[in-house]
């Protein structure tokens, strides 16, 4: 069962984000964030979209308690960014500043989870890929908060999560 929580982390996420989309003709992955989905008050979704978040952070979370046999530097960093997670799906939008902040905390700990890895993977084109996932993470998110390109954050949103998966199931799966 433990084996495969590190799947479900991101697996039950991203089935909660994809049907919530389908069942959401207004959102636009160019104008939209992600979290708009999850907007209490706006959304129909919305439920299914935080507990997606919700679960999934609580699956990370739970990876890294019982993946004793992993560096705990890992562990620590997942610990943190599963919680993070979790506190965005439930703090959804309805609470402004506080989402924002919990979400920023949830996409600092995905950069330091690919720093983490390019600094102590052994196998170079894991190192590399790391690096490169992190490089392309900032720069995506640096052109979304300084130009506002695209108007909505779901982009960004999902170049990070896209680009942290490969790594972070390397290291757990």
């Amino acid at each position: 069962m433990a084996r495969y929580l590190p799947l479900a982390s991101v697996i039950i996420p991203l089935i909660c984000i994809l049907v919530s989309v389908a069942y959401s003709p207004w959102f636009n992955i160019f104008d939209n964030a992600l979290s708009d989905l999850g907007h209490a008050v706006k959304s129909s979704v919305a439920p299914l979209f935080n507990i997606g978040l919700v679960l999934g952070g609580l699956s990370a979370y739970t990876t890294a308690i019982v993946s004793r046999h992993i560096d705990k530097h890992y562990n620590i960093v997942l610990m943190y960014t599963g919680v993070s997670l979790i506190l965005v799906g439930v703090f959804d939008e309805v609470y402004r500043l506080l989402h924002f902040m919990v979400s920023v905390l949830f996409f600092i700990g995905i950069a330091l989870f690919l720093l983490l890895v390019a600094l102590k993977e052994e196998m170079k084109i894991v190192k590399l890929y790391s690096a490169t996932a992190l490089v392309v993470i900032i720069v995506v998110w640096i052109i979304y908060f300084t130009y506002r390109v695209p108007r909505g954050a779901a982009i960004p949103e999902i170049t990070s999560v896209a680009l942290f998966a490969p790594a972070y199931l390397h290291v757990y799966y």
